[in-house]
């Protein structure tokens, strides 16, 4: 898990950079920077997907009895989060790849770039609701000494984020503006911001984890 929280990691502080950059400037290298970042976040989600598919869980049978250990294949939470974030970081290769190029109308930039950067931000927001339900232990707990728990909120929080920054970066058909461009590249840094923490407890976890076993 630490590689998969390195992943994580570099492709939020890419984000995270990128973001900034673009409250101030227009640089060609700001686009590429947010590209480069997406193909990390699909590494490592690919990565928490494999991860997930061969954590051993069990499926339920009739009246909440455990039936029988699941098959990799059988869906349970974890993995259904990890598929549907991993879905998501796809949609924003596709976002932020469509993204490089300067020469898209308005129409062309809703469609090829808005829309996969809308979708992937809900992606993002479903799988970090499956995930704070997993660690939840009640339908309100406050556990800030579970790691579990404070990376599970920091990526809801992170997402939350970039679904406002999507919702801002809508571009104007009539007058080719964005709704809010700077609330669109606030919200994403500080939604990379939040990832960058998970990333980083998800990397302490992990070696907690592979010193005291």
């Amino acid at each position: 898990m630490q590689a998969t929280g390195w992943l994580f990691a570099v492709g939020s502080l890419c984000f995270l950079i990128a973001a900034l950059a673009a409250l101030e400037s227009q640089a060609t290298w700001i686009d590429g920077t947010f590209f480069a970042g997406s193909i990390f976040f699909t590494t490592a989600a690919a990565l928490q997907l494999l991860a997930a598919a061969s954590v051993p869980h069990a499926r339920r049978g009739g009246w909440g009895e455990l039936a029988h250990p699941a098959r990799w294949w059988e869906p349970h939470a974890d993995w259904l989060a990890a598929a549907v974030q991993f879905a998501g970081t796809v949609f924003f290769n596709v976002n932020t790849f469509n993204a490089l190029d300067d020469s898209l109308s308005a129409q062309q930039e809703n469609l090829r770039v808005w829309v996969p950067d809308a979708v992937g931000s809900v992606c993002f927001l479903v799988a970090s609701v499956a995930a704070v339900a997993v660690v939840q232990r009640r339908w309100v707990a406050w556990e800030p000494r579970d790691p579990d728990w404070r990376i599970g909120w920091a990526n809801l929080a992170g997402s939350i984020a970039f679904g406002v920054a999507a919702i801002a970066a809508f571009d104007r058909p009539a007058t080719g503006d964005l709704v809010n461009d700077r609330l669109a590249n606030s919200a994403t840094a500080w939604g990379a911001l939040l990832f960058l923490v998970g990333a980083l407890l998800l990397v302490a976890t992990a070696r907690r984890s592979s010193s005291s076993s």
